[in-house]
């Protein structure tokens, strides 16, 4: 080792590219560079641009819910049912998507309180594998409905999703009936059912529990649909709006009740309940 090397590796410098992905971020809407910590603080909404960015579950469960929330324990299911293997098995790709998450899977729940008001929220984490729905992701919603079944709470549910998990086949599509049967037994049972939809909700997510609700939130500029805009502009062969398939024109065409700012959506859901929950809630 000569001498430039070791004063080198003696000094406290920061390796360049280790530097640029700790303290900035690239906005994906406007690709400015935004320090991570004012793009954290801000609840990762651009502040040069407003563009939403996408958020774990449990960042997602703190901004909601009250301090002191329950996360309940994900649901254990039979993994690899089918034996799938494409490009790569998928215990190989569920241990990837573990390895880089802190849960089991891609839809967790917590129980807890939103502004002092009783609530059960699930949250769909886009980060595990897409936020496939899988067998995982239908049992833990579920169990999420089952909570608030039990609590007299409102479930609210925050989607976000690339549809249905194809290594599952047809367990995964099963999964749309038995989520509905739950929304079912929330309406029977008169508890609200609140779903708020973020960037993206598509496939059957949204052809099941994403749009049942008794309101629909979406995020500014969330993209929301079942089929894809090529497959359906291929399709019906015209050439599609401008802003198809966001939170925006889905508002105004009658499919989403509101579009409300990440910022203010904590109070929103916190007037809902108001609204919409019954007294005994407990």
């Amino acid at each position: 080792m000569n001498w430039l090397t070791r004063v080198r590796n003696s000094l406290p410098f920061v390796a360049k590219r280790e530097t640029a992905e700790n303290l900035w971020v690239k906005c994906k809407s406007c690709h400015e560079m935004v320090f991570a910590k004012e793009y954290a603080d801000n609840q990762h909404v651009c502040p040069r641009c407003d563009h939403h960015g996408r958020i774990g579950a449990d960042e997602r469960l703190s901004l909601l819910l009250d301090m002191g929330y329950e996360v309940l324990e994900q649901p254990e299911v039979a993994e690899d049912p089918l034996k799938f293997r494409d490009s790569k098995k998928y215990t190989d790709r569920l241990k990837q998507a573990r390895a880089s998450n802190p849960h089991k899977d891609a839809f967790v729940v917590g129980s807890g309180e939103i502004e002092g008001k009783p609530a059960v929220v699930g949250v769909q984490d886009f980060g595990f594998m897409g936020g496939s729905m899988g067998m995982a992701v239908g049992t833990a919603f579920c169990q999420g409905a089952e909570r608030a079944l039990s609590r007299r709470c409102p479930y609210i549910v925050v989607t976000a999703a690339g549809g249905a998990r194809m290594q599952e086949g047809i367990l995964s599509l099963m999964q749309m009936p038995k989520a509905t049967v739950m929304t079912r037994r929330l309406a029977e049972a008169g508890l609200p059912y609140i779903v708020v939809l973020t960037d993206p909700t598509t496939g059957g997510v949204t052809a099941s529990y994403a749009m049942l609700g008794d309101i629909h939130i979406a995020e500014p500029g969330a993209l929301i649909g079942f089929a894809g805009q090529r497959v359906i502009q291929d399709t019906i062969r015209e050439k599609l709006p401008e802003g198809f398939q966001r939170a925006e024109y889905l508002h105004k065409h009658g499919m989403v009740d509101m579009v409300v700012h990440r910022h203010k959506l904590r109070e929103t859901l916190a007037n809902l309940i108001d609204y919409l929950q019954p007294a005994e809630a407990a």
